[in-house]
C-alpha cells in the first residue's frame, strides 16, 4: 500500500522498510502492520488531539512529571507551545509505561521506539501468526474465561507493583495472543502514586474485568478484587505473588462514640498543660 504521510519519516531514516496494510483505526490512533527487516511489526499513529474522542485526558495526567517548568507553565495556561507538550507528554506516557510494564513481567507489547508521533512495537499474533484478536471478539467457555479473568488480574497486580495503573481496562484493549492475553493501549497509563484518582481507577478496571468475564463465569460478577488489590497495595503488602480472594470484610461494628470524644478530650487538656508548662 502507498506509504502514509506520518509513516513516512521513518521509512527515510530506515526505522521502516514496508507498510503492509491498515490494522485498525480507533479513537485514539491508526495502527498498521508494517515490516522491519524480517521483522514483522506494528505503528501505532497517534491521532491529533482534534480528532481524539478521549476526553478525560486531565484526571489521567495528574502526577505525571513535565520537562521542566516552562512546559508545565505553558501546559497550564494552554498555550500552542503547551498543546505541543501535552501531546508529546501523551504519546511519551504510553512508550514509558510499555517499557517499565515489560521490564516488569507484564503481558504487553515490546515498545522499540516513538519517533514523529509514532509508535513501533511488537505485532501480538494468534497461533497462526495472523494478528491477536481483541478479547471481545473472542467466545470463551466457563473455565476459559475464569484462566483469562485470573491471569489478567495477576497482570493488573504486577502494573500496579510497577506503579502504574492502566485507567481504561475493558476487553477492547486486551489481545488474546498465542499464548494468553496481552494488554495494550496505554496512553491515559496512571501514576498510582502521584494522582489522586488512583484507587477509583483501578477499582474500575478491575470491575470491568469481571463485569465482562462475569458473562461467561457467572461467579465472578459479585467479585470484588479491586479494592482488595487497592488495600494491600495502600497497606504495602501487595506483591505480584499476592493470594486474592474477591472479597472484602467490612467492619459492621458502630463507633463508640462517647469514648472517642473522651479520648479528643483527654488529648486537648495533654495540649493545654504543654502550652502552660512552655509558658512558665
Amino acid at each position: 500500500m502507498k506509504t502514509p504521510n506520518r509513516l513516512q519519516p521513518l521509512v527515510s531514516e530506515g526505522l521502516v522498510d514496508d507498510v503492509i496494510r491498515q490494522l485498525m483505526s480507533g479513537k485514539e490512533a491508526t495502527v498498521y502492520i508494517v515490516r522491519c527487516g524480517e521483522e514483522i511489526r506494528c505503528a501505532k499513529v497517534y491521532k491529533d488531539a482534534k480528532q481524539r474522542s478521549f476526553r478525560k485526558s486531565v484526571s489521567y495526567q495528574e502526577g505525571r512529571k513535565t520537562k521542566n517548568s516552562r512546559q508545565a507553565r505553558a501546559m497550564e495556561k494552554g498555550t500552542r507551545y503547551g498543546r505541543q507538550m501535552q501531546e508529546e507528554a501523551w504519546q511519551s506516557a504510553e512508550v514509558d509505561a510499555l517499557y517499565r510494564l515489560a521490564a516488569a513481567g507484564v503481558r504487553v507489547p515490546q515498545p522499540y521506539i516513538c519517533h514523529e508521533g509514532v509508535l513501533l512495537m511488537d505485532l501480538v499474533t494468534d497461533a497462526d501468526g495472523h494478528p491477536a484478536p481483541r478479547l471481545n471478539d473472542v467466545e470463551l467457555s466457563p473455565a476459559q474465561a475464569l484462566e483469562f479473568h485470573a491471569g489478567l488480574l495477576n497482570q493488573v497486580v504486577r502494573m500496579l507493583c510497577a506503579g502504574i495503573i492502566h485507567g481504561d481496562l475493558s476487553e477492547y484493549n486486551i489481545l488474546v495472543g498465542h499464548d494468553g492475553p496481552v494488554i495494550i493501549d496505554l496512553p491515559q497509563a496512571v501514576d498510582a502514586a502521584g494522582n489522586s484518582n488512583a484507587g477509583p481507577m483501578l477499582e474500575r478496571d478491575v470491575a470491568n474485568l469481571a463485569s465482562y468475564f462475569g458473562q461467561f463465569a457467572p461467579e465472578l460478577a459479585d467479585s470484588d478484587y479491586g479494592k482488595e488489590i487497592w488495600r494491600l497495595y495502600q497497606a504495602g503488602n501487595l506483591t505480584p505473588e499476592s493470594e486474592l480472594t474477591g472479597r472484602i470484610e467490612i467492619d459492621h461494628r458502630i463507633a463508640d462514640v462517647d469514648a472517642v470524644l473522651e479520648e479528643v478530650k483527654l488529648a486537648l487538656q495533654a495540649e493545654e498543660r504543654r502550652l502552660l508548662y512552655q509558658a512558665g
